[in-house]
């Protein structure tokens, strides 16, 4: 009987030094993820048309930087009735089909915190002008706040005598 309690003893000392270890592990990978933190971002766009003509319009862009500072910053958006870019001034302006990305050019790459970069365009149309409704910089919704936007969560709850 001795020598089965000793078997069981090791037994579990050893399971207790595998669990341990792997808990450990975990722990280290868990530190590693939480530590790759993104730091506060949010921004706020001001697009205007000052100029517009048959066929063709000049934007003006004012992005607001309200999250930690930025070094290096791309805006993106989609053109919602089929506007084009012809030539850009202030940023790098590129386009695929309705998609828009505006970048940093050397001179204008740091936006502080509550600072402002703008950069304009002309750009081509047909049928209406619409302005863009909604902007991301450096893949955040830009929404006058800190954060981002975080969809709303809406639940309808079923009666009892409805079926989910």
């Amino acid at each position: 009987m001795a020598g089965l309690r000793g078997t069981v003893r090791r037994t579990r000392w050893r399971l207790g030094l595998v669990v341990s270890g792997i808990a450990v592990l975990l722990a280290g990978v868990g530190l590693m993820v939480t530590g790759t933190a993104h730091a506060a971002a949010g921004c706020a766009v001001a697009y205007s048309t000052p100029s517009q003509w048959p066929g063709g319009f000049t934007a003006d862009v004012r992005v607001t930087n309200l999250g930690e500072p930025l070094n290096g910053w791309r805006l993106t958006w989609t053109f919602p009735s089929g506007q084009r870019v012809t030539q850009a001034w202030n940023a790098t302006v590129t386009s695929s089909g309705n998609d828009v990305t505006a970048t940093n050019v050397s001179y204008n790459a740091t936006i502080a915190t509550n600072a402002t970069v703008s950069f304009g365009f002309n750009g081509s149309w047909s049928g209406t002008n619409t302005a863009p409704s909604s902007f991301a910089l450096n893949g955040v919704t830009c929404t006058g706040g800190v954060g981002g936007t975080t969809p709303p969560v809406q639940v309808t709850p079923l009666r009892a005598n409805e079926e989910g």
